[in-house]
């Protein structure tokens, strides 16, 4: 009787639990979901992004450190040059004052007797931060608005001297008031002044020939302006650390 009973029980517990199981699927109730595991206490978390870039286009200012001449100038030497104002994105100094920046000559060309500007290109390679941290750059001359009588002329960053045309015209102008005095004293009248004028005037002539036109110098202390050609990533890290 107990053993009967016993079947009869486990009978019905079955059947019940195979019903609800088809009155689930017939109501389309969704079935059981499972908690999500807890995530792994050992996991290490992502690394914060440090990196920062430099703008192309962005201009900084600079005090040349040596002095540069045309006249002993030659391509492949070394420029040095340091930053004077600190230069900001979002709130931040990504270069500092007092950083230095390095660059090489790329061009000499020396002014001539008769005509032809002298002419000075130079490029900037790299930046060292005060703590050392050296990111390397194309830079190119912008502006040199320290310079006396000499101007950027195209986009590469070409120094010319200005030109010396009106002070080679005033030479032998001069030259020739000169000799048309001399002229006018030793000849006692005006054949006397037109021959001196007219030597006077070859002379300066001459003068003007022979010298060069001016060199391109620039003296150290001379304020120029460098614009960065393209974009420069920096580790924002080792800035904070090097503007300290």
């Amino acid at each position: 009787m107990r053993f009967t009973t016993v079947l009869i029980l486990a009978g019905t517990v079955g059947f019940c639990t195979v019903a609800a199981q088809a009155y689930g699927q017939e109501t389309g109730s969704p079935p059981e979901m499972k908690a999500p595991a807890p995530a792994s206490a050992t996991a290490s978390p992502g690394k914060k992004d440090t990196s920062v870039v430099i703008p192309s286009g962005t201009k900084v200012p600079l005090v040349l450190k040596q002095a540069i001449s045309t006249k002993t100038a030659k391509e492949g030497d070394a420029v040095y040059a340091e930053t004077t104002f600190p230069i900001t994105i979002d709130n931040r100094i990504i270069i500092p004052p007092g950083t230095y920046v390095q660059g090489k000559i790329s061009s000499v060309k020396r002014g001539g007797h008769v005509k032809g500007r002298a002419e000075l290109l130079l490029h900037f390679t790299s930046m060292i931060y005060p703590s050392g941290y050296t990111v390397m750059l194309p830079g190119s001359l912008e502006n040199v608005p320290g310079a006396e009588k000499s101007t950027v002329k195209d986009s590469e960053g070409t120094i010319q001297q200005d030109s010396q045309t009106g002070e080679k015209l005033g030479t032998a102008a001069k030259t020739a008031g000169a000799g048309a005095a001399i002229g006018g004293i030793a000849g006692q009248g005006w054949k006397g002044a037109g021959i001196g004028a007219g030597i006077g005037g070859a002379a300066g002539a001459a003068i003007a020939m022979l010298s060069r036109n001016a060199d391109v110098r620039l003296e150290p202390g001379t304020s120029v302006e460098m614009v960065i050609q393209r974009e420069v990533p920096l580790d924002s890290t080792r800035i904070q650390t090097a503007a300290k």
